[in-house]
C-alpha cells in the first residue's frame, strides 16, 4: 500500500506519542523536525522508526477484522434472520456469517 504525506505524518506523530505518553510534549515541523518541550525526553529517529513499523504491523494484521465488519449484515437484519431462523428452523445466519469468515480468515 502506498502511502500518502499526511497519512506519515499522522503514523509518525503516533509513534512519538505512543513513545513520549500523553504528558509528553512536542512539535513537528512541517519539514518533519521534532522538537521536545520542556519536560518531555526525546526519542532517537531510529525509535520513531521503530515504533511506526510496530504500530503499521499491528494494523496490518487486523486486515481481516476490517474487512469482515465492512461484509457483516447490519444488527437490524442479522436479528431478523436469527429471528426467521427460530420460527422456519433455518441457519441462514450462521451461514451468511460463516462465508464471511471464511471470505477473510485469521491469520
Amino acid at each position: 500500500m502506498m502511502w500518502n504525506k499526511k497519512q506519515i505524518e499522522n503514523l509518525k506523530f503516533t509513534a512519538i506519542r505512543s513513545l513520549v505518553g500523553e504528558a509528553g510534549e512536542f512539535e513537528i515541523s512541517g519539514e518533519g523536525i521534532v522538537s521536545y518541550l520542556e519536560g518531555t525526553s526525546s526519542v532517537t529517529d531510529e525509535q520513531i522508526t521503530t515504533e511506526m513499523a510496530r504500530i503499521q504491523a499491528e494494523y496490518d494484521s487486523q486486515e481481516y477484522a476490517r474487512n469482515r465488519k465492512e461484509e457483516y449484515p447490519e444488527m437490524a437484519d442479522q436479528l431478523d434472520m436469527i429471528y426467521w431462523d427460530g420460527v422456519n428452523e433455518t441457519t441462514t445466519h450462521k451461514d451468511a456469517i460463516e462465508a464471511i469468515k471464511t471470505k477473510y480468515p485469521k491469520p
